[in-house]
């Protein structure tokens, strides 16, 4: 079981939202494209936070001011899967609930309603439905205190929509003595919405780390780090199963063009795994297995993409299906690239305590090949030797 476990000790907001979701090895390109669409691609810079390495991400947006109607029509036109814009008008639908809870119907969204809070948004909800988690923990979100200047006068902090939002989505809080605003109306609309999501239910508190992530924050105050951190946890161990459904249908009038785009979406909602096998069907008609593992939770909304997309009058459901997985951890390792080192995070595999296999992160190393302007290959073989090494005590 695949648990996102969010830590906000410095405060939330929507750009450390998708920073660290992207420090754990979120689809960072499908996040750009999705943020792109929306406003204008953004940078994203490692950046230090009280000697804690974190991803800041800027949208370059400008101000502005919309109504909840426009944000939403915003949203519904992004270049991005169903599921992400869904996910998206909810969390902007929790923001406009708390709004009006406290001033009453009005027009405007004034800050959340600029394009850097859409298009943080959007990323942060593709970065997490790309992770593909089985369930979400937080532990207590850090509040600060003071005033905030905003549209409609000076307010103490925490802002009042702010506390709304937790309130409504059940988060727990802390209360600190920083004077500033640590978790915004977006942040904890984000958090309230990946709490909310339909996951399997966590039933052990025992697991292993598989990645951790840091989002910064735009200040860096020299007392504290203003970082959001998440960490990726693996629940059980080697002896125990992992349980998965199976969909299955068979297709002999899908072009190839459909089916590359059923799986691609497939995948991006939250399937563990998509593919298409060559088949011979009645009659000797050539046709197509389209088979998909998934979480049961998710076996509902998959089933439902497979009919829109293939038109498909039947999907077989394979429940409860037990697949054997081996220990994984993820340790960084230092490799030289031209004038510099990089850390590529390698995947061990274990079976008891012998390791059995290394396989470095493909997206930091593809980050890195890119930058060095050396074969990718060379980064995977070279971070991946080195982990063999140290695991064989020969580094030191």
């Amino acid at each position: 079981m695949r648990v996102l476990c969010f830590d906000p000790f410095s405060g939330a907001a929507g750009d450390m939202v998708t920073g660290a979701l992207l420090e754990c090895g979120a689809d960072r390109d499908a996040v750009t494209h999705a943020m792109a669409s929306v406003v204008a691609s953004p940078s994203f810079t490692s950046v230090e936070r009280c000697s804690i390495r974190a991803l800041r991400i800027e949208t370059h947006a400008g101000p502005t001011s919309r109504t909840f109607h426009e944000v939403c029509d915003i949203v519904t036109g992004a270049d991005a899967p169903h599921e992400v814009k869904e996910m998206a008008v909810r969390v902007f639908t929790r923001i406009r609930d708390a709004e009006e809870e406290i001033h009453g119907a009005h027009t405007h969204f004034h800050e959340v309603g600029a394009d850097d809070a859409i298009a943080d948004v959007i990323g942060a909800c593709t970065a997490f439905l790309s992770l593909s988690p089985d369930a979400v923990r937080t532990s207590a979100v850090a509040l600060g205190t003071g005033t905030i200047k905003s549209a409609h006068g000076i307010y103490p902090l925490p802002a009042p929509a702010t506390l709304a939002i937790l309130r409504k989505g059940h988060l727990p809080i802390r209360y600190t003595n920083e004077e500033r605003e640590l978790c915004t109306p977006t942040g904890a609309a984000l958090l309230a919405e990946f709490m909310a999501t339909e996951t399997d239910e966590i039933n052990t508190d025992t697991g292993h780390v598989t990645a951790v992530g840091y989002g910064a924050g735009t200040r860096n105050p020299s007392h504290m780090p203003n970082v959001l951190r998440v960490s990726v946890c693996e629940s059980g161990t080697e002896k125990e199963a992992d349980t998965i459904d199976i969909l299955e249908t068979n297709v002999d009038d899908t072009t190839a063009e459909v089916i590359a785009y059923t799986i691609e979406r497939l995948m991006d909602a939250g399937a563990r795994d998509a593919s298409a096998i060559p088949l011979i069907m009645k009659k000797g008609r050539p046709g197509t297995l389209i088979r998909v593992i998934c979480s049961h939770a998710m076996a509902g909304d998959l089933t439902r993409i497979m009919t829109e997309e293939m038109g498909t009058l039947g999907v077989r459901c394979i429940p409860s299906v037990h697949r054997s997985f081996i220990t994984r951890t993820v340790e960084p390792v230092e490799i030289t690239l031209g004038s510099g080192t990089v850390s590529i995070p390698v995947k061990t595999g274990w079976i008891g305590t012998e390791p059995v296999s290394c396989k470095a992160e493909y997206e930091v190393a593809r980050q890195a090949a890119k930058a060095a302007q050396v074969p990718l290959r060379d980064v995977t073989r070279r971070a991946e030797e080195k982990r063999w090494r140290e695991l064989r005590g020969e580094e030191r």
